[in-house]
């Protein structure tokens, strides 16, 4: 069964009503750059919401390691998103501390899948996302026939401008390292604000 996450949350009352859907990740953005920072307080204020059961997932561009390690324990982190450049050697530093490692990587019509090879021991999971000029967020798919190109046994979850409408063909990838979905845009009313009521349905929809 197809796990999932929700990426970019912003707000205390907008995460009680998404974790009511009961995803499998709650995803929040250390990155500055991105609409969706909240601030470190209202970070810190938010992660210590997530209810048990539910992974809670710092996502980190191109930080060092000891930075991430220190917020991991600070604030309980289960689980560490690298959605920049970041190296093999970061990612097994970061491991280390007992996280789960999802590395991603921007998918275009040149990407060479040989290039995940020296992660493989490194992460637990990738992360396809649409390569653009930022770091997520985008809203646009990849084209997703590219996962044929993927040979290898790690798990990956699919991310990058999926929508509600997208049910029924994520349910249709037979891929048997599709482990999950990243949701984020294409289920907010604005930057960080999630509609809850859709999310819920599509957990079910892909659940069922």
């Amino acid at each position: 069964m197809l796990k999932i996450k929700v990426c970019g949350i912003c707000d205390p009352v907008n995460l009680k009503e998404v974790a009511e859907a009961a995803p499998d990740f709650m995803g929040f953005i250390f990155y500055k750059g991105s609409k969706r920072y909240a601030g470190e307080d209202t970070v810190k204020d938010l992660i210590a919401l997530v209810p048990d059961g539910i992974i809670r997932t710092g996502v980190f561009v191109n930080d060092k390691p000891e930075t991430i390690l220190n917020y991991a324990g600070d604030l309980r982190l289960d689980a560490i998103q690298l959605h920049g450049s970041e190296s093999p050697d970061c990612c097994e530093k970061i491991k280390a501390g007992n996280l789960i490692i999802i590395k991603a990587f921007g998918i275009g019509e040149n990407f060479d899948f040989n290039r995940l090879i020296p992660y493989m021991d490194t992460c637990d999971y990738f992360l396809f996302d649409t390569k653009t000029q930022s770091y997520g967020g985008s809203g646009r798919k990849f084209n997703w026939t590219r996962l044929d190109e993927y040979k290898f046994y790690k798990k990956f979850i699919l991310s990058g401008g999926i929508a509600y409408e997208d049910i029924e063909p994520l349910r249709s990838i037979s891929h048997e390292a599709f482990f999950g979905v990243d949701i984020n845009s294409r289920f907010e009313s604005s930057p960080g604000i999630k509609n809850a009521e859709m999310i819920k349905s599509f957990i079910t929809g892909i659940k069922s």
